[in-house]
């Protein structure tokens, strides 16, 4: 059993930092490791990533091509067939957010993986053939809300 006061760390697992600039049998003494003069020599010295010294950045040099579709694209709340098995007759999207399986202000899509057990009406924005076709195979319905 160790005494608290008597605990130290493990020998090697402790190692002092390198001060640089300490004069020059420290190995890193006059220049401290960056060279004679210049921009990346001085205090503050930082040159932004990419910068090519006034240069046209390569990134900017070469071709753009080719399209994003990312800002106008349609993001949805996802929610399995199985995730659905916890409701008793309908589901609608407060019903969702009550049971915490819609966090953000999204769209709900019903994707058919997993097995439904029970008949159940569906209120979503948005619905996958399997899952479509999985609901009503079970005796259910789906509702389409419009955004």
């Amino acid at each position: 059993m160790s005494i608290l006061s008597e605990l130290t760390y493990n020998k090697g697992s402790q190692s002092k930092r390198h001060r640089v600039g300490r004069g020059d049998a420290s190995g890193s003494g006059g220049t401290s490791g960056k060279g004679h003069k210049g921009q990346k020599a001085r205090a503050g010295g930082n040159i932004r990533r990419g910068f090519e010294g006034g240069q046209m950045p390569l990134i900017q040099r070469l071709p753009k091509f080719g399209f994003t579709n990312h800002r106008f694209k349609t993001t949805y709340n996802v929610i399995n067939l199985e995730q659905l098995n916890q409701f008793d007759s309908e589901v609608t999207i407060e019903t969702l957010k009550k049971k915490g399986l819609v966090k953000r202000n999204l769209p709900v899509k019903i994707l058919g993986s997993g097995t439904l057990e029970k008949a159940l009406k569906v209120h979503a924005h948005k619905f996958s053939a399997s899952a479509q076709k999985a609901i009503t195979d079970k005796g259910g319905s789906i509702e389409v809300i419009s955004s």
